[in-house]
């Protein structure tokens, strides 16, 4: 799995040779080994990629993402074929424990309302409402504290009048950093060799990353740490480049200093883990380091 995340933002040409991404723009040509790419974000309709790229790209693991005209990210490739897929892991996911659903579901929610707490605690912002929701939560989230700490934690992060439902620079940001983040969590699902139609809480027969929607939560207040620390009127290219560079942030994950993106594979794998009962515990703690990033993608053209 290659360590680059590369976004093409203007009019340009994709195409492949010799295990190498070649990309032809105005300003010339950038070659770029398909070992190294673990992210390509298409962030402009006026791009051309080739059948042979987008082939090598996939049996290579890499993670493609195509927006539309309003720069939100619209699909993603998904490999037929996984290396590990088997019939014995589809079986085992079809019966997964009931009782192993709720409690991983719980720790999920738990470990993201504490990652939102934390991230209130590095802006200096006032808590102890969301901490008091925590102390209500049941096992699988019954009385749905997810979403009533939801809507007490962007108003205070972002702003008194800020909604979730508006169409704002802010929420585009958001749903385009939660867009790579759900990107990479399937991505790893489906290497693992797992459905990622299958989740343990999210169920919609119109959502195929039901799994991906599940695994990922604990880590949506990573974006919302980032874009706090943004001053930006529109869904620039800096914003998008800082967001898919959010994979390269270092951060502690149960204990071990990790980059962003290695921590979102082990995280997945615990899970899968536990919920095919090869282990019978889970631990899902992240430490964000109380420094703001602000650091621009390290492969765009």
């Amino acid at each position: 799995m290659g360590w680059r995340s590369v976004v093409i933002s203007q009019h340009a040409k994709m195409s492949y040779s010799s295990r190498n991404m070649i990309v032809q723009t105005m300003d010339g040509i950038n070659q770029v080994p398909i070992e190294d790419i673990d992210l390509l974000l298409v962030s402009t309709t006026q791009a051309v990629i080739t059948t042979a790229l987008i082939s090598e790209l996939v049996k290579s693991q890499v993670k493609i993402i195509f927006t539309d005209n309003a720069n939100e990210p619209v699909c993603e490739t998904v490999g037929y074929y996984p290396n590990r897929r088997d019939v014995d892991l589809i079986k085992k996911q079809f019966c997964w424990d009931e009782k192993r659903q709720q409690f991983l579901w719980t720790r999920i929610v738990a470990s993201k309302i504490v990652n939102q707490v934390n991230v209130l605690s590095i802006y200096g912002v006032e808590n102890s409402d969301l901490i008091a929701e925590l102390d209500k939560l049941e096992i699988d989230d019954i009385t749905n504290r997810e979403a009533v700490v939801a809507r007490k934690y962007f108003p205070l992060l972002f702003d008194n009048k800020f909604s979730r439902r508006d169409f704002s620079p802010v929420n585009a940001a958001l749903n385009y950093g939660y867009s790579i983040l759900l990107s990479n969590v399937n991505r790893e699902i489906v290497s693992n060799g797992y459905l990622t139609y299958l989740g343990i809480h999210h169920h919609s027969n119109d959502n195929q990353f039901n799994l991906g929607s599940d695994l990922m939560e604990p880590f949506r207040p990573v974006i919302d740490y980032w874009l706090a620390n943004q001053n930006f009127k529109e869904l620039t290219p800096d914003v998008k480049f800082g967001l898919a560079d959010l994979l390269n942030l270092e951060m502690k994950f149960n204990g071990k200093e990790m980059l962003f993106r290695n921590i979102i594979s082990e995280h997945v794998r615990n899970c899968l883990k536990y919920l095919s009962g090869e282990t019978d515990e889970i631990q899902i703690e992240v430490e964000l380091k109380n420094e703001v990033p602000n650091n621009a993608i390290n492969g765009n053209v």
